[in-house]
């Protein structure tokens, strides 16, 4: 073999050598920015705050205007579904509902005090102006309504329910009166705890507002004072759903369009479309049907018989993918969707699993 060659072989296997050396630097310092990078994300979604406890200011992001989609009906429950040009899921408007499920950001909800569990979610639910029905997407109070409802940016109906949680701060409206901020259940019982009733129920709305209330029928209210920021079960339904976002609200237990007083007058004579009902704890219902925002009734108190004696309002999948809900109980006083008296959860055999009796959407 000549010199040349030998040369250029010697040449080529340095260059060879070159490019092999420079590869296995440039994976090694790959790798590390793809690890600093890693757990710099990591340290940053540790670090991000829950919705509830984000400044309003930068709770929402207005998720589209509102056209360019295309509506399917769909079964169980009968419902249409406005879908954009991916084929995404936009909305869900349920057949004799009002409440319309919007999809948004990403918000995250958190209640250290009572569980660990955390609850994360893409539903916006909002109030339409009248309830849904096949092909109401083509009347103009939907076109209307469905581009202002895409552009909110207010709370919706799952925000304004946790703003009467745990440690949630006071907010009071122009003419001074307190119209969110932690709650409490009831007044301690004065019998102490005959019939197990650490606090007493029957407390309202326009108790927690310390507000006279004037009702459909021209009838009234007088909040009582030591109820002041307060409300049971079906009072705290009746100040998101009714006071808060607008639902009509009836006195008593009475069909109508409004909401009724009860837990058992909701589920039974209340508005709305029934999206599962069973009659006993072991009998299966399918709890994936269920959306946020749906209205959910437990029978969990033996002294009231075949009576539902509670409600709350369901979230979605907390981050074990169990469903859960939020309720206002006498053991968390007040607003609560963690797990003291019973994990809130609807699946399962647990108090609240075995209690479920009838889920439905307003």
């Amino acid at each position: 073999m000549s010199s040349n060659r030998r040369r250029s072989t010697r040449n080529r296997k340095r260059g060879q050598l070159t490019a092999l050396v420079l590869v296995t630097v440039l994976a090694v310092v790959a790798g590390s920015l793809h690890r600093e990078l890693r757990e710099y994300a990591d340290e940053q979604a540790k670090n991000e705050p829950a919705a509830n406890e984000r400044p309003p200011a930068i709770a929402a992001v207005a998720p589209g205007d509102g056209t360019g989609y295309v509506y399917d009906r769909v079964q169980d429950p009968d419902r249409t579904l406005a879908r954009d040009a991916r084929g995404d899921t936009v909305a869900t408007f349920t057949d004799g509902a009002r409440t319309a499920v919007l999809r948004g950001p990403v918000r995250k909800f958190t209640e250290p005090r009572t569980t660990t569990a955390t609850v994360a979610t893409d539903a916006w639910v909002r109030l339409m102006p009248q309830p849904w029905k096949a092909e109401a997407q083509n009347e103009p109070w939907f076109r209307t309504w469905f581009a202002a409802a895409l552009a909110d940016t207010s709370p919706d109906v799952i925000a304004v329910a946790l703003e009467y949680g745990d440690g949630a701060p006071a907010r009071k409206d122009k003419a001074g009166v307190q119209v969110a901020g932690d709650a409490g259940f009831g007044p301690i019982n004065p019998d102490g705890s005959s019939g197990n009733d650490l606090r007493l129920e029957q407390t309202d709305f326009y108790d927690y507002l310390g507000q006279t209330w004037t009702f459909p029928d021209k009838s009234k209210e007088t909040p009582d004072p030591t109820r002041h920021a307060m409300f049971d079960c079906s009072g705290f339904v009746r100040m998101v759903y009714g006071y808060r976002m607008g639902y009509p609200l009836l006195r008593t237990d009475t069909k109508g369009t409004g909401l009724p007083r009860t837990a058992n007058g909701m589920a039974t004579v209340g508005p709305g479309t029934t999206i599962l009902r069973r009659t006993h704890p072991d009998q299966s219902v399918p709890v994936d049907l269920l959306l946020p925002g749906d209205l959910v009734f437990f029978e969990i108190d033996p002294r009231t018989g075949e009576r539902l004696d509670h409600t709350g309002i369901y979230l979605g999948p907390d981050d074990a993918g169990h469903p859960r809900f939020v309720s206002s109980r006498e053991e968390a006083n007040g607003p609560t969707f963690g797990d003291l008296g019973g994990t809130s959860r609807i699946d399962g055999s647990g108090f609240y699993g075995a209690g479920l009796r009838v889920a439905k959407r307003l």
